[in-house]
């Protein structure tokens, strides 16, 4: 029986948060990967370099969520990053803490 509750607890646990897979399917789904790269640099940083520079920075989730959805400049060199229009709050949220467990 303790079994049971074991499996059925993990199970629940697994279905109900986000994972890693999830998140870089999303990044995918919604063209991030077309420049960024979890481990090397592409036409973007690479997240794991993305997620050290972030990573003293408590407020790091947030600003990456606006930075997703805003686009910016001049942080990583010369090449600017484009708005993300179709990325809602939540979606850049995931994004940014998927970004943020790549180290």
């Amino acid at each position: 029986m303790k079994n049971v509750l074991f499996v059925s607890a993990a199970l629940i646990a697994a279905l109900s948060a986000p994972s890693a897979f999830a998140s870089q399917e999303l990044a995918q789904k919604k063209n991030c990967m077309a420049c960024h790269a979890v481990d090397k640099k592409l036409v973007g940083p690479a997240y794991k370099d993305v997620a050290a520079k972030y990573a003293k920075d408590k407020d790091a989730v947030k600003k990456l969520s606006e930075k997703i959805i805003k686009g910016g400049s001049g942080v990583w060199g010369p090449v600017p990053m484009p708005a993300n229009a179709q990325v809602s709050p939540a979606e850049a949220e995931q994004l940014a803490k998927w970004v943020m467990s790549t180290k």
